[in-house]
C-alpha cells in the first residue's frame, strides 16, 4: 500500500469527564479519609439499586473481582472452571491463582458469546468443573437463559464476566445479576469508568459475605468501621487468607459521578454504533456486529470479509493506524497466548469460531464524547481503504 498522512488522529477511546468527577475527586482530598470508606459504601448501595441487585461489592479491579467470585463460588484445587478462549487473560488466571484449572468451549457461530451446546458437551464429561463463566464481550449479552439452566441441570455455579456489560439491560434484568454473581468493570476504556476498579453483584448473602471478608485481607472488620468506631478502633481477627483488593474513596467518587451518567453515555454510544452499521451494511467487505437483547454497545467490533479484501486484518489495522485511526482487537485469544497454549496443549483449530472472529475483528473508536466530524472520519477512512483493497 502506497505511503500516507493521516488528516487526523482519532484516539481509541476518550474517558467522558467533567466538573462532576472533578468535583467528586476533589469532596474526598478535602475530607481527609482517601482509602474505602463513606464513598465507597454509597457507590455500592447506588449500584445495588440501580441493577436491582441485593448486594454489591466495588473491589479494585475486575479481575480481583473475578478471583473473590471464584472463591466464594468454590474455585481451589480439584476444581475448574468453564470458559471461552475470546476473552481477556484475567478470566482464566483468576482460577489459576485459586489452585483451580480452566476448561474451554468455543463461541457462537453468529456471535463472540460462548456456544450453551458446547458448554453441555463439557459438562457431561467433565465433573471437575463447579463454575461457567460467560463472557458477554462488547456488551452484547450471551444465552443466559441457557447458561443458567444448563448450570441447573449440572449443579454449577455462573460467574458472569460483565466487564463490558454496564448497562445491559434484559427482560430477565441487567447482565452481572443473571447468574449466581457477576463482576463489572470501572477500567480507564470502560462504559464508566473510575480509572480502575470493579463491582461484584450478587443475591446470595453467604458469597457475598465471603468476598466482604476475602477482599481485605481476611479481616473481620473494615477499614471504614475499625477507624470511626471510638470503643475498639484498633481491634480485629483475622478468620481467613484474604488478599487487597479494596477500592478507595478517590476512585469511588469517581465511579459515582459517573454512574449518574451510564444512561446518557449509553444512548450517546448507541447514537454512534446506529450511524456505524449504516454506513457499513450492505458493503461486503464488512460483517457488522452482533446486536442482541441488551447490548451495552461497549465496543464497536468490525469484522472484515476477509474473501472480499487483498489484505488481512494485521495489514488493515496497520493502515488504520497510519491514517490516524487508534484500534484494537478484542480479544487475542488465549490459544494465542504462549503460557495457557503450553500448559494446556490448545490449538487454534480447537476452536474454529473464535480463531476465525480474531483473524477479522477490529474494534474501532468509539465513546460517548465522538464528535459528528469524527465519526465521519472514521467511517470514511475504512471504506475507502477497503475499496483501495478490494480482490
Amino acid at each position: 500500500m502506497q505511503d500516507v498522512q493521516a488528516k487526523k488522529t482519532i484516539p481509541f477511546f476518550t474517558p467522558s469527564f467533567s466538573d462532576e468527577e472533578e468535583q467528586a475527586l476533589m469532596r474526598v482530598l478535602r475530607s481527609g479519609w482517601l482509602t474505602t470508606g463513606k464513598e465507597t459504601l454509597e457507590f455500592e448501595k447506588e449500584f445495588a439499586a440501580f441493577t436491582g441487585s441485593k448486594a454489591a461489592l466495588a473491589v479494585n479491579s475486575a479481575s480481583n473481582g473475578l478471583m473473590l467470585a471464584m472463591d466464594a463460588c468454590g474455585i481451589k484445587s480439584g476444581t475448574k472452571i468453564l470458559t471461552s478462549p475470546y476473552t481477556f487473560i484475567s478470566t482464566a488466571t483468576s482460577a489459576l491463582h485459586l489452585g483451580g484449572d480452566v476448561v474451554y468451549a468455543d463461541i457462537e457461530k453468529d456471535s463472540y458469546s460462548i456456544d450453551p451446546e458446547k458448554i453441555e458437551d463439557i459438562l457431561k464429561k467433565d465433573k471437575s468443573v463447579k463454575a461457567i463463566v460467560p463472557i458477554h464481550i462488547a456488551g452484547n449479552v450471551c444465552n443466559m437463559r441457557a447458561i443458567n439452566d444448563l448450570a441447573k441441570k449440572y449443579s454449577v455455579a455462573v460467574i458472569e464476566d460483565a466487564a463490558h456489560a454496564f448497562p445491559s439491560k434484559t427482560n430477565e434484568g441487567y447482565a452481572g445479576t443473571l447468574g449466581t454473581c457477576g463482576v463489572f468493570s470501572f477500567y480507564a476504556t470502560k462504559t464508566i469508568t473510575a480509572g480502575e476498579g470493579g463491582m461484584i453483584c450478587t443475591n446470595d448473602e453467604k458469597i457475598a459475605e465471603r468476598i466482604r471478608l476475602m477482599r481485605s485481607h481476611g479481616i473481620n472488620r473494615t477499614i471504614w468501621d475499625r477507624y470511626t468506631d471510638t470503643k475498639a478502633s484498633w481491634k480485629y481477627d483475622v478468620t481467613a487468607e484474604g488478599w487487597k483488593c479494596n477500592l478507595p474513596d478517590i476512585l469511588s467518587a469517581i465511579g459515582r459521578a459517573q454512574l449518574k451518567k451510564a444512561q446518557s453515555f449509553f444512548e450517546q454510544r448507541k447514537k454512534i454504533a446506529e450511524k456505524y452499521n449504516a454506513a457499513f451494511a450492505g458493503n461486503d467487505s464488512f460483517i457488522l456486529p452482533p446486536d442482541g437483547e441488551g447490548n451495552a454497545w461497549h465496543l464497536y467490533i468490525l469484522r472484515l470479509n476477509l474473501d472480499a479484501l487483498k489484505i488481512g486484518r494485521e495489514e488493515f489495522g496497520q493502515a488504520l493506524q497510519e491514517r490516524g485511526l487508534g484500534i484494537s482487537v478484542h480479544f487475542i485469544p488465549h490459544f494465542e497466548m504462549s503460557y495457557i497454549k503450553e500448559r494446556y496443549g490448545l490449538d487454534s483449530s480447537d476452536f474454529p469460531e473464535s480463531n476465525k472472529k480474531y483473524l477479522q475483528s477490529l474494534s474501532l473508536p468509539f465513546y460517548p464524547s465522538m464528535s459528528e466530524e469524527d465519526s465521519d472520519y472514521v467511517i470514511e477512512t475504512i471504506i475507502k481503504l477497503a475499496k483501495l483493497n478490494r480482490r
